[in-house]
């Protein structure tokens, strides 16, 4: 792929070791990285992206999945922004495989929070009718990753929130002992609780959730 190959080119050209060396340690070690900070490396990718429109339309995919294989952070950060922009409104009922495969593929927070939100997040908005279907594989498989994509996939739905739904889930998910369900329980709700706070405080102060979900779910709210 041209574009990929110019991207890679751009970016090593652009490498800055010591703000890798720090990103590295700030992501636990997890990724490499060529230590591009975001504003460049959205400056280079929009560059390039407008040189090779005609092949990113054409392999949005396909070229999303190859820039997350890659092992350079900067690459995944750039396919999440491609997928984002190219799909809008665009969606395939089948393009949940490949929103999983993001999900799934080098796999941390900061891929995941976004993907979850602005990309499975949409998808479902473009085919309600498959969000039983969805949730209930991604909140029954054994990667924590899509667990938590299913708390965060409706942090943007404000009144059309299904808290129900949520309530489901984080019901399902209150005695986990992963940090990254404990977070998203929380946030989840207090995204909500904007929206509705005294639905979210009546439910937390329902149920048993952990110390870290309860504190981030009331984080904003007056408990007496």
């Amino acid at each position: 792929m041209g574009f990929i190959t110019e991207l890679e080119t751009a970016f090593l050209k652009k490498s800055h070791s010591e703000n890798a060396f720090a990103m590295v340690k700030y992501m636990k070690n997890k990724f490499s990285f060529f230590g591009i900070k975001t504003k460049e490396r959205r400056l280079i990718l929009k560059e390039i992206w407008e040189r090779n429109q005609e092949e990113i339309v054409a392999n949005t995919r396909a070229i999303c999945v190859a820039l997350f294989e890659k092992q350079q952070r900067e690459f995944h950060y750039c396919g999440i922004e491609i997928a984002i922009k190219e799909l809008q409104k665009k969606y395939k009922e089948d393009d949940i495989v490949f929103i999983e495969k993001l999900i799934t593929t080098n796999s941390w927070w900061d891929s995941v929070d976004t993907i979850a939100k602005n990309i499975l997040g949409e998808y479902l908005r473009a085919f309600p009718e498959n969000i039983p279907k969805v949730i209930s594989k991604f909140s029954n498989s054994d990667c924590m990753w899509l667990n938590r994509s299913t708390l965060l996939f409706q942090l943007g739905y404000k009144e059309k929130t299904d808290f129900g739904l949520l309530q489901k889930l984080c019901i399902q998910y209150q005695n986990s002992s992963q940090f990254f369900i404990q977070k998203a329980i929380g946030w989840s709700l207090r995204e909500y609780a904007k929206t509705n706070p005294e639905a979210v405080k009546s439910f937390v102060l329902a149920n048993f959730l952990k110390p870290l979900s309860r504190k981030e779910a009331l984080k904003n709210l007056s408990v007496a």
